[in-house]
């Protein structure tokens, strides 16, 4: 990266400005991916197109279930702020963040939509922290999922690579922790990706579907393939393609 040398407001604008730009991509993909579900298209089909055109590029436009973490909410929401306080409303940005908290509710609505109640079903979770690679959980979608999922009455069988302890710490027992990824599925009702770690993208489809109560995957990240997922014998959801038809 080159060295930009400009004064200290430039300077504090660019590192704001350059985290809500990024927010704002995912935002508008997510905001797409749920039209796409009520048009009939399919986001990573729209993805890929979009992401040929070189003025668009093909990074932070993949939809899912959010953006977390300590940059992105805390930059656009300071941004926000900042504007508010000079008497000027930043609109785009302030539809980025409710767009944000939004979508961290789509895996609980389609899964309410699916079982009409989620009362005394039991919901398996892979993934805690709010990307992969982190125990991060700061505005983690997990934590919006997890609430919504325990006020309806279900029970929440979590497993993460790395943010157990974080989410004991915030969470404390309203949630059972399983010692591994498949423990978590054991008499579960469904399983909802909610981040893409590694080790969930290529798991023992045999083995899941042996443990599962009932066949049933909210796909958060968009990891798995639908047409493999039919031919399994699952009742798949994901981001941006329309799958109960």
């Amino acid at each position: 990266h080159p060295e930009i040398f400009m004064d200290i407001p430039s300077a504090e604008m660019t590192k704001y400005a350059a985290n809500s730009m990024l927010a704002t991509k995912i935002s508008f993909m997510n905001d797409i991916a749920n039209l796409c579900e009520r048009v009939g298209a399919d986001v990573n089909k729209v993805r890929k197109g979009i992401g040929s055109d070189s003025r668009i590029g093909n990074k932070f436009i993949y939809p899912g279930i959010g953006y977390g973490g300590s940059c992105f909410p805390k930059d656009v929401k300071a941004l926000i702020k900042t504007a508010d306080e000079y008497g000027y409303s930043l609109r785009v940005l302030k539809a980025v963040e409710h767009v944000n908290e939004d979508q961290k509710s789509v895996l609980y609505n389609k899964a309410e939509m699916h079982f009409s109640t989620l009362k005394d079903k039991t919901i398996a979770i892979w993934g805690l922290s709010f990307k992969p690679q982190t125990d991060d959980m700061r505005e983690a979608p997990s934590l919006v999922l997890i609430k919504k999922l325990i006020d309806a009455g279900a029970r929440v069988k979590a497993y993460d690579p790395v943010a157990m302890h974080e989410s004991k710490r915030i969470l404390g027992d309203t949630v059972e922790y399983a010692m591994d990824q498949y423990e978590a599925l054991i008499d579960a009702d469904a399983l909802m990706v909610v981040t893409e770690w590694p080790e969930f993208k290529f798991p023992n489809f045999n083995v899941i579907k042996k443990l599962l109560r009932q066949q049933v995957i909210f796909d958060g990240r968009n990891v798995y393939d639908v047409a493999e997922m039919k031919s399994l014998g699952f009742s798949y959801y994901c981001i941006g393609l329309n799958t109960s038809k």
